[in-house]
């Protein structure tokens, strides 16, 4: 691990947080923290007396392709020094209940950050704790807010690897584009207007085909029309359904 630069010598270009591990007690768990950081496109790691990082242990063992550079990058760095020098989110599954006590209330899930923190002007930190007991409320009291993901009341604690997992799936906008992802453009062409109209005439032909009764005829066709304006048919979508009315308006008479 290398010497943590100050907070104020970084790039005044505003950069995605970084994520801080208060005294994990089990290197996997630090490893699949940093593999989690390597899926949603974080890298700066923030380690408060952290366990051994061995190479041939588990934290390397857990981090996937994140032992190549999330990892072996992590940086040492005392907690009087992150709460000085970072705009510090805590991260936390016990809220307090009402405003009487603001050592854990307000609040923030995941999601909410993910639309505000780009508005701070700040080196930021996401802050989790230990696998037992997350974060005292000594350490809470001098962060600068909290976190918490939205979970069962019978049982909203996670493993620390989840619940570090989870939120920076949340915040993945703060690092990766659209573009950026594993997944293929996914937007739609819709099929051209005669295309779709000569699927409404095939409809109208198959509703005069089976008898369908005259007086209702109008009414299904503005259904029909709500139906698949509604589901933006492509080309091939449209063109499949066409061959299949066809079929069926052309089918043999029955003897």
């Amino acid at each position: 691990m290398t010497p943590e630069p100050s907070a104020t010598e970084q790039s005044s270009d505003r950069t995605p947080p970084a994520v801080a591990v208060v005294d994990a007690q089990f290197p996997g768990n630090v490893g699949t923290i940093a593999r989690a950081m390597k899926n949603f496109g974080f890298e700066d790691l923030l380690l408060v007396d952290p366990p051994e990082l061995d190479p041939d242990g588990e934290a390397y063992g857990f981090a996937g392709h994140a032992r190549e550079d999330v990892l072996p990058n992590a940086t040492e760095i005392s907690f009087d020094r992150l709460v000085a020098e970072y705009h510090t989110i805590g991260c936390t599954a016990v809220t307090n209940e009402d405003d009487r006590s603001h050592v854990r209330f307000p609040f923030s899930t995941p999601a909410d950050l993910a639309e505000r923190l780009p508005t701070v002007e700040a080196p930021t930190a996401l802050v989790f704790g230990r696998e037992r007991v997350g974060l005292t409320n000594e350490e809470l009291a001098r962060i600068d807010e909290i976190c918490s993901i939205p979970a069962s009341a019978e049982y909203p604690v996670l493993n620390l690897g989840q619940a570090a997992t989870i939120t920076l799936y949340e915040l993945r906008s703060l690092t990766l584009a659209d573009d950026e992802t594993q997944l293929p453009d996914v937007e739609r062409v819709r099929a051209p207007e005669p295309t779709v109209d000569r699927l409404y005439d095939q409809w109208a032909a198959l509703l005069t085909e089976i008898n369908h009764p005259e007086e209702k005829r109008d009414k299904t066709m503005r259904m029909l029309r709500r139906v698949f304006g509604r589901a933006d048919l492509t080309e091939r979508e449209a063109n499949t359904l066409l061959g299949i009315l066809r079929r069926a308006t052309e089918r043999p008479a029955e003897n």
